[in-house]
Parts: structure tokens; C-alpha cells; sequence
């Protein structure tokens, strides 16, 4: 079971007890409002922090310093979580039961961890040049690779369509252009503000105790000055106007997005019902929309869709030949009204209730796992517990999802074709 301790006032620290691991993990993150001004400092500061510190002031000496913490890794943390961006690092290092008599690697791991939230080399009042700078470019390859790839960037141009009224729509990255923008100065500044006044959100999966754990990170946490801004309460949809939207790009297949809003949350008590409704209607093999539009009457190459529970979002994606459009869209609708109309098998509720179990029960199988579904639950807002949850999927009926799908209704559409058609 987790376990919840307030450290200090804006300072969680969040433990999952686990003794089956090897492994533990801890992740630090700050927390804040997802905002365009700040988004893509927040998506570079991970890594500028993982560059180096002032005691290991190379990638060289750190992998050096990682490797006699029996091979421990640091990684950059980057999320959207409705309406928050989180930045940060993530830790996995060798669980102290493992270690040779003596060694404390959890310790020795927290203490590097400050080391490298705490302690970066700086130049003329900001963080190194050449830092920033390399980590700059493999930022901007990161997202160009994103803008690359047709089936993610269809879904960003609807989501950042949608959500023209609020925060949702931007991407998690930032742009390319305000990645270049980004200088070393500024960078150092924005950090520095972040430590003071945004809440941090630690998460650790392994077979310490919590009151251990809150132990080693006090004093860390305690150096800081903090005038915390707390956290404004996750947003439902914010209404907007729809739109049709058609993009021509030289591309070989066409991208279909329809996305469809609904007032059921993760924080609502139907929010077990939508997952069910989601996944027998399009996320997953044994879904309408891949078994139908697919497979029976191949009008796509792949179809499926996703629930963003946070805001009450449901998005089908399809790659489809250009001449395809319109038999797409109503087909897509048609199997929607089969669902509202409560035409759902025994066989495909249960399908979509074991998907969605078999996916909770894997979130157990790896402190990575544990650690990623959790923290990002506990700012999501999902107020179950996973036995909860658990129970609740399995009491889904066919009527609660014909019910949750009557929620949906039909907001944007966005279409990317080739130029020839």
C-alpha cells in the first residue's frame, strides 16, 4: 500500500512498499500549471541538470560515480498530467537488501541526487553554455522527431485545436522555437524560481520505510527557501468552439482525428465505465472499431482510440487511404451509436474488462511501472485505490457503458491528406 507523508509544507513524499524487487526507484518532480512560457525550460532542465556537477563536471565522471552505486541510472522526468507539467529526474539504484554488508545505496543515492539538483557548475551567472546548448539541440530533435511522426502529430494538431481554451493542447515538449530561444541565464533563473515555489512531488517504490525515507530526503528539502505556490484543482474540458479541419501535407496515407468531449472525469464516479466503454469501443484488438472498421471492412490500415481521463477527452485515430474519409467517419460514428444504443456482446464487455485489469495489475510488475502509474495518478486527481478500481471495472454493466458513451459527443475533426488529392 502507499503511503503519504508531508515533509514539509509543498514537499510530498509518496512510498510504495515492495519488497519483491531488486530494484528500488525514486522520482523527484516539480510540479506546476502547464503554461507555454515555461513549458519548454521545464522540458530542458533534467537534462542540463544530468550534465554535470561541480564534483562530477562531465557525463564521464558521472556514469563513474553511477557505476560505484552498483550501476545505479538517472534519468530526465518530463509529464503532462491534465492540466500540470511535472520536471524532474527518476532514480533506479540497487534496494539496500542487495547490497554488500555495510553499503547503504539508497543513501549514497539520495545524497548524489542533491548533488545534482543542488550543486550544478555555473558560468556568468547561469548554468554552462555548452550545456545548454548541446542538450538544446537533442531537445529540439526530440520534438521534430515527434512532428515526424504523422499519427502523433495528427493527434497533437486536434488535441492543440480542442483545447484552444485551456492548457491541454500545448505540447508537453514546448516548441522548437522556444527551445532555441532558451538561454543559460534565464534557464538558471526560471530553475531557481521553480525550486522556491513550486510544490515537490517525491515517489519511492522499495522495501525501505517510509519514516527511513523521509529520513534521507529532509535535510535535502530543508536547505531549500520555499514560498510554495500550491497546486490550482485539475480543470474539466473547457468549452470552445468545434472545428472540421482538413491539413495538406506530402504524405502517403491519411491521418483521420475525431475527437469527442465528455463531462465524465477521472474524478467522477462513471470514470470505470468510460475506460470500459473506451477500450471495447476502439483501444485494442477486440475493440468495434478495429474488429469492424478494420477487419471486416477494411476502411483503415489501424484505427483505435484513447481516453484522456483527466479531461474528460475521447480521440479516435485512423490511417486511412485519402478516398476513405467519409465511409471512415460514419462508420466510426455508427459503431459510437451501437454502443449508445447498449448493441454490446457479453463476449466484448468482458474483453474490455480483462484488458483493463490485465493493464492494472501490470502496472505491479516493475517499480518503473508502479512508480509511473501512481505518481501520476495522485495529480491526475483518481481517488481510487487499485483493489477499487479493480472491482469497479469488473462491476461495469452493459448499460453503464451504453450510458457513458450517450456522454460523448462529437467537438473536432482533423483530416492530414496529400497534396495530390
Amino acid at each position: 500500500m502507499m503511503q503519504t507523508i508531508h515533509l514539509l509544507p509543498g514537499v510530498t513524499l509518496r512510498v510504495f512498499r515492495d519488497t519483491r524487487f531488486k530494484q528500488g526507484c525514486l522520482s523527484f518532480q516539480l510540479a506546476g500549471p502547464m503554461n507555454k512560457a515555461e513549458s519548454a525550460m521545464n522540458a530542458l532542465l533534467p537534462s542540463v541538470l544530468l550534465r554535470g556537477t561541480n564534483r562530477c563536471p562531465d557525463l564521464r565522471s558521472i556514469t563513474e560515480r553511477l557505476d560505484t552505486l552498483y550501476g545505479a541510472g538517472v534519468s530526465p522526468l518530463v509529464r503532462r498530467i491534465g492540466d500540470y507539467q511535472t520536471c524532474g529526474l527518476y532514480c533506479s539504484f540497487m534496494d539496500d537488501r542487495f547490497a554488500l554488508p555495510g553499503d547503504r545505496v539508497m543513501g549514497d543515492m539520495l545524497a548524489f541526487l542533491e548533488e545534482l539538483l543542488l550543486d550544478s557548475p555555473l558560468e556568468d551567472g547561469g548554468f554552462r553554455g555548452f550545456f545548454v546548448e548541446s542538450e538544446k539541440k537533442n531537445l529540439i530533435s526530440a520534438i521534430e522527431s515527434e512532428l515526424n511522426d504523422k499519427r502523433i502529430y495528427a493527434m497533437n494538431k486536434l488535441l492543440k485545436t480542442m483545447c484552444s481554451a485551456d492548457t491541454f493542447g500545448l505540447p508537453r515538449l514546448g516548441s522548437v522555437e522556444d527551445v532555441a530561444a532558451i538561454d543559460p541565464a534565464a534557464l538558471r533563473r526560471h530553475y531557481e524560481t521553480m525550486l522556491r515555489i513550486r510544490p515537490i512531488e517525491v515517489f519511492y517504490v522499495g522495501s525501505g520505510e517510509a519514516a527511513q525515507v523521509a529520513d534521507l530526503l529532509t535535510p535535502m528539502v530543508s536547505k531549500l527557501e520555499r514560498q510554495v505556490l500550491p497546486l490550482p484543482e485539475q480543470t474539466d474540458f473547457h468549452s470552445c468552439p468545434g472545428r472540421d479541419e482538413v491539413e495538406i501535407m506530402e504524405v502517403t496515407q491519411g491521418k483521420l482525428c475525431m475527437g469527442f468531449v465528455t463531462p465524465i472525469t477521472n474524478q467522477k464516479k462513471e470514470f470505470p465505465a468510460m475506460q470500459v466503454l473506451n477500450t471495447l469501443f476502439g483501444a485494442g484488438m477486440t475493440s468495434k472499431l478495429f474488429q469492424n472498421v478494420r477487419e471486416k471492412l477494411s476502411l483503415c490500415y489501424s484505427i483505435g482510440s484513447a481516453y484522456y481521463g483527466s479531461k474528460g477527452i475521447l480521440v479516435v485515430s485512423a490511417g486511412i487511404d485519402f478516398d476513405k474519409e467519409e465511409k471512415t467517419r460514419r462508420e466510426i460514428l455508427r459503431q459510437l451509436e451501437d454502443c449508445q444504443a447498449g448493441r454490446i456482446t457479453r463476449e466484448e464487455l468482458e474483453a474490455a474488462k480483462q484488458a483493463i485489469i490485465s493493464a492494472l495489475r501490470a502496472t505491479h510488475d516493475s517499480p518503473r511501472a508502479i512508480e509511473g502509474y501512481y505518481a501520476t495518478a495522485a495529480l491526475s486527481g483518481i481517488r481510487l485505490t487499485m483493489p477499487e478500481y479493480m472491482a469497479a471495472v469488473k462491476d461495469v454493466t452493459v448499460e453503464q457503458a451504453a450510458e457513458a458513451a450517450r456522454s460523448l459527443e462529437l467537438h473536432t475533426t482533423y483530416f492530414l491528406k496529400g497534396a495530390s488529392q
